[in-house]
């Protein structure tokens, strides 16, 4: 058991965030399960929402979460589930051309601040060079 105070709020520490990050594994492999068991677009969804969230949270690197994401794809290709992504393109597209456009902002106009004039510098012609003989 630590002895120093702030050894001990660190132990408490380690532990709250252990359990929080075992309930996060937990959701994962639970959404995992149930996309396996029954692979749907929602399951599909879900599954991938959970390893966003991880990512989020710092518990998986993104490249690990992007990886798993793909492999999950993959298992819902050969089991033939239509995957949201061919459905988000058509959204996509419809939004585009219902947008309205975007209204100007105004913008208050100033005036720069008066300079004070400076004289032009000379420009000076270069200096003829002497012949040598």
């Amino acid at each position: 058991m630590p002895i120093i105070k702030s050894a001990k709020k660190a132990a408490r520490q380690a532990t709250k965030r252990t359990a929080h990050n075992v309930e996060i594994k937990k959701a994962i492999k639970a959404a995992l399960k149930a996309f396996r068991a029954n692979p749907t677009p929602a399951t599909l969804a879900k599954a991938q929402s959970e390893y966003d969230k991880a990512v989020k949270k710092d518990l998986l690197k993104k490249n690990t979460a992007s990886r798993r994401k793909a492999a999950l794809h993959n298992f819902a290709k050969k089991a033939g589930v239509k995957t949201a992504g061919a459905k988000a393109a058509p959204k996509a597209a419809a939004k585009a051309t219902t947008a309205k456009p975007a209204a100007k902002k105004a913008t208050a106009t100033k005036k720069p601040a008066a300079k004070t004039a400076k004289p032009a510098a000379k420009k000076t012609q270069p200096k003829a060079k002497a012949d040598k003989k």
